[in-house]
């Protein structure tokens, strides 16, 4: 069979940025009349609700301030004022819906904080430094005035100068549109972005941690083990060497064996690490030798005239090496097809067999820590997979120009 068909288009770079650049957009309004009409009921509506609406979002903003500022030198403070910050982004999202059905404005969703597989304290410190939870906090904590102004005079006008309420609504209600365009919006491209690199960093990290972990583990469990029982094992040898040179001799020979199991431990893990053949021919040659360690034929297909940067090219490795081990383990496929190009600044990749498909990147999978390696490099991640298949995984990379290092060891 022919090698897998290339994608179209490539899909938005940023999966992750629903909200997308901090716009808001509001329908137009007519103009004022001396007639109360749906929009200006609407508007009434809205500012006597405001009294309520701010008194609850001012006395839970400085409660949350207080609390959680004043107990900031302890261990419960910060996360006290963590979760006050979420507090107030959910009443951001109340007010931005009370916004949207009464005033006729639409405020983009700003994009959520989770706490994901990057544990508590990556979550804690991104929460504190979240500048669209303090904007929230702003907007409940000065409102307060406003609210009772707007209430007073609408409650006032409904009885006293209801011919002119809905010039007096409008004018009061534009003040609150623009409130909320301008502090319950998301955050600007530049916050977005800014996070988006914290967050990745954060992967970053906590990969490059997990995989000192997994090698340390591994070298202790294996190679180290076998060479202490090796050491172990010579030590005994030498001393049946005289009295027992059989039975040393014999010794020596399983020391021989643990040595052999031990280097190929090690070349294993090397592998592992950062593969040889990778290093020394590249990618076409390194999939192949991934492709043939798999349990169903793979068919591969790589179509690049340069080699991308070293950091590049070891992530889109391991991301088709993992993948080919998913095919292995889990998709009871007769075939599997495996493809990398170049489009553009990006590097493409492409993974499809014919499994029983149901392959899901929530949950906790071993996809998912894929889909954050390469977003952690701004590259993307879509699985296509129903029930029954066939499985199509579909990754991108930016690509980055291999830079010649002067003092590159010569490999011969």
């Amino acid at each position: 069979m022919n090698a897998s068909p290339r994608p179209g288009p490539s899909a938005p770079r940023d999966p992750r940025n629903p909200a997308g650049a901090a716009t808001s957009v509001s329908d137009p309004l007519p103009p004022p009349r001396f007639a109360f009409d749906s929009v200006t009921w609407k508007e009434i509506a809205f500012l006597l609700l405001n009294l309520p609406v701010v008194i609850l979002g001012f006395v839970y903003v400085v409660t949350v301030l207080a609390v959680g500022l004043g107990l900031s030198v302890t261990v419960v403070g910060l996360p006290l004022l963590a979760f006050g910050l979420v507090g107030c982004r959910l009443l951001g999202r109340m007010e931005r819906a009370r916004a949207r059905a009464l005033l006729g404005v639409h405020v983009d969703e700003p994009r959520p904080l989770r706490m994901g597989t990057l544990g508590f304290l990556p979550w804690l410190w991104a929460t504190l430094r979240d500048p669209v939870a303090w904007r929230h906090a702003l907007y409940f904590g000065c409102r307060l005035p406003w609210g009772i102004v707007t209430f007073t005079v609408t409650l006032t006008s409904l009885f006293v100068a209801w011919p002119v309420l809905p010039f007096l609504s409008r004018a009061m209600s534009t003040v609150d549109r623009a409130m909320a365009r301008g502090l319950l919006q998301p955050s600007s491209e530049l916050e977005q972005r800014i996070a988006e690199l914290e967050s990745d960093r954060g992967v970053v990290v906590d990969t490059a941690a997990a995989d000192l972990r997994r090698i340390e583990r591994d070298l202790h469990d294996g190679a180290q083990a076998r060479l202490v029982a090796l050491a172990m094992g010579l030590g005994l040898a030498k001393e049946k060497l005289l009295e027992d040179p059989e039975a040393a001799a014999r010794m020596v020979g399983e020391a021989h064996g643990e040595v052999k199991i031990a280097l190929q431990e090690l070349r294993d893990l090397a592998r592992g690490i950062h593969p040889a053949i990778l290093t020394d021919r590249g990618l076409d040659a390194a999939l192949s030798s991934v492709a043939s360690r798999c349990t169903v034929p793979v068919a591969v297909g790589v179509d690049l005239v340069a080699r991308p940067a070293e950091a590049i090219e070891g992530i889109a490795y391991f991301t088709v090496s993992e993948l080919l081990q998913n095919v292995s383990k889990h998709s009871a496929a007769r075939h599997a097809w495996v493809d990398l190009w170049r489009a553009g600044d990006r590097l493409m990749i492409q993974v499809r067999d014919d499994g029983k498909g149901g392959a899901d990147v929530s949950g906790g999978s071993g996809l998912a820590g894929l889909a954050e390696r390469l977003g952690s490099v701004d590259g993307l991640f879509v699985v296509s997979s129903p029930p029954g298949g066939p499985t199509e995984v579909t990754a991108e990379l930016p690509w980055r120009d291999r830079e010649f290092r002067r003092d590159a060891p010569i490999r011969r």
